[in-house]
């Protein structure tokens, strides 16, 4: 599985940190690994993590709108970071990292759990499809005479250049997909 892509901003001050992380939170499908205090200078790392383009399009925003609250000193996307890394990224002071380790016997016992609610769940499903097709079967033979309520087609969304009913281009489309396109191009 490739390693998720990790994005860095420097901002000078707790409070564009802060919305320089609220806003790439929410402007991209990225994960928050946490903040860092820089000694001196008021200076503080936001960390994030996720896919590249979505790092990308997370950094730039969060830098947007951390400038006009302060200064953003640095940025930097590193796409496919070395293991390695890993120990200047997660630190001590990284705040908003839990460092609690989970015990290795303790995660084998719960994956074994996991694999059995699945394969529970897998069997459960079968069953209940079971009845579904036994039932599906004595509707088929009962043969009710039940009519077919087609959904109503919206006429009222017609092209906006030719207005004919027939023209399959819709109101935002290219004007090229209008059927009287060429007629109507002398006068556009």
């Amino acid at each position: 599985m490739p390693r998720p892509a990790l994005g860095i901003i420097e901002t000078v001050g707790l409070a564009a940190a802060i919305e320089a992380a609220d806003t790439a939170v929410k402007s991209a499908n990225v994960a928050l690994i946490g903040y860092e205090l820089s000694k001196g200078g008021g200076m503080v790392t936001i960390k994030l993590e996720g896919d590249v383009g979505a790092v990308k399009a997370a950094v730039e925003a969060a830098c947007a709108a951390a400038e006009k609250v302060n200064k953003v000193w640095s940025k930097q996307i590193i796409p496919r970071p070395h293991e390695e890394i890993e120990k200047l990224i997660i630190t001590k002071d990284t705040v908003g990292i839990d460092f609690s380790t989970p015990d290795p016997v303790t995660e084998e016992i719960i994956s074994d759990e996991e694999e059995k609610d699945s394969s529970l769940e897998i069997e459960e499903e079968s069953i209940e499809n079971e009845g579904i097709e036994e039932n599906e079967d004595k509707e088929n033979n009962e043969e009710d005479n039940v009519e077919e309520v087609e959904p109503e087609k919206e006429d009222d969304e017609v092209c906006n250049l030719c207005k004919d009913a027939k023209c399959p281009r819709r109101k935002g489309d290219l004007r090229t997909n209008c059927i009287n396109y060429e007629e109507l191009k002398e006068v556009l």
